[in-house]
């Protein structure tokens, strides 16, 4: 009886853009059988990856890596980009945790959509070697959309993916990967990957902030940065502003209610505020006073604010500070 040949497994990063979409299917269209995994933090989501996933039918694993992340991103090798980007070194650790799945699911080898010249940076044939050493996978890294640019890889060697059938695409442009698109008949598909909160410039600044002032905080704190107002009232103390509805939300949805505490204008419209671990009283006080600054309230009246912190609740009265009086707290 003759025996089946071993079927040849793929694990890719998914990003959710074209590119992981292409690399993918340009491995399975010879045969191989690939897989997803992406990777969540506070710092960028997996939602992208779950539509791509839901569009071609390819299984996706999602796992959170933020405590990993953190370690790197507190000092990574090779440095941040323009804010607070470690795109060779993130792109590293995204590898070694996919590697580390390798074994256990019986993958052959990882792969990813990533394109030369794409990326002045973080996409250069040293970038990508760089990546790929640091990785711990050296050689088991395809890249199927640019791989005719890139040296010979293990699996290609082994005869597990054939070469001729990889592509050499390069450069910004974005008519290759189109109309590659159109060949495999992917009409709807998710706008370029990115998202990455840490090249934004308001949240690094935010983020640098909470380094300098704490030596620990939790997964909720780092999601907080992306909501509302941020004001330094103290080495110790910082309070956000809700701006939005929606920030009003998520500032009670990421919450400690063991430790922090909440503030709200009684009688007027306003954003909810927060004192993460709380302070002591001048702080809230001052705390309630820009609170009611960002309300509706009448500047020059006492207005009723609820202070809610784990111990309980009380009522204080305190005239509202304007909000140009502090700016210059302002993260």
């Amino acid at each position: 009886m003759k025996l089946q040949p071993k079927k040849v497994r793929a694990l890719g990063l998914c990003s959710g853009g074209l590119d992981s979409i292409l690399s993918a299917l340009v491995l399975r269209k010879q045969g191989i059988e690939v897989e997803w995994v992406t990777f969540e933090t506070p710092f960028f989501s997996a939602e992208k990856a779950r539509q791509a996933a839901q569009i071609t039918g390819i299984p996706l694993s999602i796992k959170n890596i933020t405590a990993s992340y953190l370690d790197m991103l507190k000092d990574p090798p090779c440095g941040w980009g323009r804010h607070m980007n470690p795109c060779m070194d993130c792109h590293a650790l995204m590898f070694k945790h996919a590697g580390e799945i390798m074994p256990e699911k019986g993958f052959n080898f990882l792969f990813s959509g990533e394109v030369i010249g794409q990326r002045p940076m973080s996409q250069t044939k040293s970038s990508l070697r760089y990546v790929e050493k640091n990785s711990g996978f050296d050689g088991l890294i395809i890249r199927p959309l640019c791989a005719k640019r890139l040296p010979e890889t293990i699996p290609e060697k082994q005869g597990l993916v054939k070469r001729e059938l990889l592509l050499n695409i390069s450069g910004r442009s974005r008519k290759p990967q189109i109309d590659l698109a159109k060949k495999f008949g992917i009409k709807d598909y998710p706008a370029p990957a990115g998202g990455c909160l840490l090249t934004d410039k308001e949240f690094s600044v935010r983020l640098k902030d909470l380094f300098k002032h704490q030596e620990n905080y939790t997964e909720k704190e780092l999601h907080l940065l992306k909501y509302g107002r941020h004001f330094r009232l103290s080495g110790k103390t910082k309070i956000v502003v809700g701006r939005t509805k929606k920030d009003n939300e998520n500032i009670l949805k990421y919450h400690n209610r063991a430790a922090d505490t909440v503030i709200k204008v009684k009688s007027f419209p306003g954003p909810t505020t927060l004192v993460p671990s709380g302070g002591v009283r001048e702080v809230i006080i001052q705390a309630a006073s820009i609170c009611v600054g960002y309300s509706k309230s009448k500047g020059t009246i006492p207005s009723d604010v609820l202070i809610a912190a784990p111990g309980g609740q009380e009522v204080i009265k305190v005239i509202g500070t304007a909000p140009s009086e502090v700016r210059h707290l302002m993260i």
